[in-house]
């Protein structure tokens, strides 16, 4: 379980807060109506230290607890949303190397990516297996001491961007239960491996989303993480109960930030000659909002001390993200109604709240299938004798 002393969180919190003020707010719109990549900020978050935050120390890490990363990824996604997605997809690449590689691997490609010095992602997603994984077509074949793959992912973040993945893959497409013939590798970009389009999107801008082609790439059969076949489905799901945690995280940033944005408009604008949080209709958008960002909070840093204390979590991860990220569609669109005609205007930030939303619902596991997976838990923990 990885801790952190009071006084160095708050400290690492206070020094998140000065540069979300310092270097992101005044660019937000820069970056995000270009679709821009922004480059100067993800040299700032390697010296921050954001890409090795959940990594152990003695990889060169931050080692931070689940607790601590999420209350960072909701202080940034309060403002901006997308760029938690530039750490937080490397960070699942590097749990899932930590917690299943070998030593060797660990030893070797932990500190890289823990410095930022390689970047990169989890390529999970195919045109036709999303949130059922066990349907990816992707084959891994060995040839000696190398695997072939071919196939292709889609909806990477970091595809472009990024340089090495977490690549989940077949290496027995016979085997049943389909999932005992899954594999995950650690692949680097090389020959073989080819960037396809660049994925527009409503929201989430800036962050590259891509398509990843896989023909006859080669793979040093080193690279399997934990080097041995068929333990792929559950080294990835081992790996999303955090990834939920940080989506539930962003969709409470998001949450928060549009009730902030509310609250600030809803004491300078006026109508009928008073400020417009004295109308009963405003006041109680107001009260609903600032309760569902509440709830949303609680959930999440409940799942993440879960997660923390070693425990199986994927109820509370289900349910923090289900709730935050409907609690991020409810309070951006109940911001943007506040905000009127300037809502639906580029110059004023809730738009951009508005569109990144709807992500937090899609992401990770759509919020249907994380209801299955509530309903489920809940049961197992409730049978009648």
């Amino acid at each position: 379980m990885n801790k952190i002393d009071a006084a160095d969180e708050a400290q690492l919190l206070a020094t998140i807060d000065r540069w979300i003020a310092r270097e992101i707010a005044p660019r937000v719109k820069e970056f995000d109506h270009a679709d821009k990549w922004p480059a100067e900020i993800v040299e700032q978050m390697k010296e921050l230290g954001l890409f090795g935050a959940t990594v152990s120390p003695e990889y060169g890490g931050l080692g931070l607890p689940a607790a601590t990363y999420a209350e960072i990824v909701m202080r940034i996604s309060s403002v901006w949303m997308a760029i938690t997605g530039i750490f937080n997809s490397h960070l699942m690449l590097a749990l899932a190397v930590e917690k299943f590689g070998t030593e060797p691997q660990k030893r070797f490609w932990l500190p890289r990516f823990a410095s930022g010095e390689i970047r990169g992602g989890l390529a999970l997603t195919e045109p036709d297996a999303g949130t059922d994984l066990q349907g990816i077509r992707m084959t891994a074949r060995r040839q000696g001491d190398h695997y072939v793959i071919n196939g292709t992912k889609t909806w990477i973040s970091n595809g472009i961007e990024g340089s090495c993945f977490a690549l989940l893959v077949k290496t027995n497409p016979e085997a049943q239960p389909r999932y005992s013939g899954m594999s995950l590798f650690i692949a680097p970009k090389g020959p073989g491996f080819k960037v396809g389009r660049k994925l527009e999107k409503l929201g989430y801008k800036s962050i590259d989303s891509g398509e990843l082609i896989f023909e006859d790439y080669r793979i040093p059969a080193d690279h399997l993480i934990g080097e041995v076949e068929g333990r792929g489905f559950t080294q990835v799901a081992g790996g999303l109960e955090l990834g939920r945690i940080n989506v539930a995280a962003r969709g409470v940033g998001i949450a928060e930030g549009a009730l902030r944005l509310a609250t600030d408009y809803a004491q300078i604008r006026k109508t009928f000659g008073k400020p417009i949080f004295e109308h009963q209709a405003i006041a109680l958008k107001l009260g609903e909002m600032a309760t569902r960002a509440r709830a949303a909070r609680l959930l999440t840093l409940d799942a993440a001390r879960a997660f923390d204390r070693g425990e199986r979590c994927d109820m509370e991860a289900g349910m923090a993200k289900y709730f935050a990220s409907e609690a991020a569609l409810e309070n951006s669109t109940e911001s943007m109604r506040i905000h009127g005609a300037y809502g639906y205007s580029k110059e004023y930030d809730i738009e951009r709240l508005y569109r990144d939303a709807p992500l937090t619902c899609i992401g990770e596991g759509t919020n249907e299938m994380q209801r299955l997976i509530i309903a489920r838990q809940w049961i197992k923990r409730n049978a009648v004798a």
